[in-house]
């Protein structure tokens, strides 16, 4: 209220200080001068205010402002301000578990959350990390590495110990990739010529200080640069909206920009990003990949399903007929909690298996209709080797790293690294789009190294195919295969928002402004 406006500290109101960055804040906490009584008063107060935006500034989220809303943040900001957090209780003797705290990371802040995990360790804490990262393993003490694939072929311990007995394990694939044995996209096209450009000119929403950026068609390109540098901002509020726009689409308000050139150029722009692709158990990989329908055809061909006279309707849990009745085919009951999160229990009915008694009594290959969907994509593959269709669709399955997956594997139990590869998945599989342009948010989230690869090689399918990819990634090994990079920067918040360099990896690296280039520099001599 104005009221409450009209207390000033420094000839500043809590809107003025709550409205600065974090490190602005830092700066008037540190210089602020009050009167002999006022200081004592205020002094446990400064010191503790200080304390807190510091670790904050420690685990890279200088460039937040203060009043920043939480809903706006990012899974990787949000661990992080639960980290400084942490830092700030000083507890001992705890166990802190954090799940990829690396994630929307530039490599040059890396260092900086590595430092502060020691620091709750050197305070007589444990640390207990799951992360992809090399910087972050390396830096561990102990290592416990499970495998040796995914899915039903993983779930053991494969090794543990330190790193350097990590890089001499033959079992390892983490080890392998560490010690340089096997690296990631060395089949990466590169270095292929554009077939033309989209342009964005005057580009000034949020922090984009109206920068003008060339986005080459029919190639890969990356687009990088730290924290808040404002990657986002250009790629999918103004560049994925403004195609939108101009191709006459329903869509949000575009960021603030001049002009859009070279639209005609593409067919469309599709934005595969980390939600989920249903939020029903009936959603499951199969169905979203359009090869449940072929299923289905093969069990209403048997004489079995003949002499029912069950149709292929009949073996859908989508719609009556042949789906349980009491649990409608989710295999599982929801249970609505008032204050909690809903609760899925398994169909007593069913025993979770989808399906009347008398569709499951019906068998093609002698597996029923819930045995197909309970096999994983790998399996399956083989199971229906003399169906080419359906093998096709599967095969991309497995090419994207999604072979461990169950064919009927409800969509809410799907992570979002799994999810948004399932979209990549689905349009390859497709094949029918040329000339479109992709646009993916730091797909490498969840990924270990030998994923990264098949990663790089779907999205040059998608390239080959005639079809533009553009990337906002800070993980170094898809910048390093990237045909293109556009680098913002050099800070996060007001201090970017800048075009810093673009062109092939080769030139980026010799870009003395660029933090990605120095750090991929020491990335490809490694």
């Amino acid at each position: 209220r104005p009221e409450a406006l009209l207390v000033k500290i420094g000839g500043k109101s809590i809107s003025d200080i709550c409205s600065r960055r974090v490190t602005s804040s830092l700066d008037f906490m540190k210089t602020l001068e009050l009167p002999g009584q006022q200081r004592e008063i205020a002094d446990l107060l400064l010191k503790e205010i200080m304390r807190r935006l510091q670790y904050l500034v420690d685990v890279g989220l200088d460039y937040l402002t203060l009043d920043r809303l939480t809903r706006t943040l990012s899974g990787g900001e949000s661990q992080r301000i639960n980290l400084a957090s942490c830092l700030g209780s000083g507890l001992t003797d705890t166990l802190y578990i954090l799940d990829e705290p690396s994630i929307g990371m530039h490599p040059r802040d890396n260092g900086k959350l590595i430092n502060i995990l020691k620091q709750l360790r050197n305070t007589g804490n444990t640390v207990l990390v799951v992360e992809h990262d090399a910087d972050m393993i390396s830096a561990a003490d102990e290592v416990l590495d499970l495998g040796p694939a995914a899915g039903e072929n993983g779930g053991r311990v494969v090794f543990q110990g330190n790193v350097r007995d990590l890089k001499h394990s033959p079992k390892s694939l983490t080890g392998n990739y560490l010690c340089g044995k096997r690296t990631v996209g060395n089949g990466c096209a590169g270095n292929r010529a554009p077939a033309g450009f989209i342009s964005v000119l005057g580009a000034r929403e949020h922090n984009l200080k109206e920068i003008d950026v060339d986005f080459p068609l029919g190639v890969l390109t990356c687009v990088t640069g730290v924290s808040g540098s404002g990657k986002s901002t250009l790629i999918e509020n103004i560049l994925y909206r403004g195609i939108l726009r101009e191709k006459g689409l329903a869509t949000e308000r575009p960021g603030a920009y001049e002009a859009l050139i070279g639209v005609d150029d593409i067919e469309q722009a599709i934005l595969v990003d980390q939600s989920p692709i249903g939020r029903s158990p009936r959603s499951n990989p199969i169905t979203y990949m359009h090869g449940f329908s072929q299923i289905r055809n093969l069990f209403a061909s048997t004489i079995s399903a003949q002499l029912r006279q069950f149709k292929a309707s009949d073996f859908s849990f989508n719609v009556g007929g042949g789906r349980c009745p009491k649990c409608n085919g989710d295999g599982a009951q929801k249970i609505e909690m008032q204050f909690l999160a809903d609760v899925y229990l398994t169909c007593e009915a069913c025993d979770g298996k989808r399906y009347k008694s008398s569709v499951l009594e019906v068998l093609y290959k002698d597996k029923s209709i819930h045995d197909v969907l309970e096999m994983t994509v790998a399996e399956a593959y083989d199971f229906f080797g003399d169906i080419s269709s359906l093998r096709s669709r599967l095969k991309v399955l497995l090419n994207t790293g999604l072979g461990y997956l169950k064919l009927g594997q409800p969509a809410n139990t799907l992570s979002a690294g799994e999810a948004q590869r399932l979209k990549l998945a689905s349009h390859i599989a497709e094949g029918r789009s040329s000339r479109s342009l992709f646009i993916f948010d730091e797909p490498t989230t969840g990924l270990h190294f030998h994923d990264i690869g098949k990663l790089l090689d779907c999205f040059n399918t998608l390239v080959d195919m005639g079809n533009t990819v553009i990337v906002v990634e800070h993980n170094l090994d898809v910048v390093k295969c990237a045909d293109h990079i556009i680098d913002l920067g050099p800070e996060g918040g007001d201090e970017g928002g800048r075009l810093i360099a673009c062109g092939s990896p080769e030139e980026i690296t010799k870009s003395k402004a660029s933090y990605t280039g120095r750090y991929l520099g020491r990335h490809r001599k490694r």
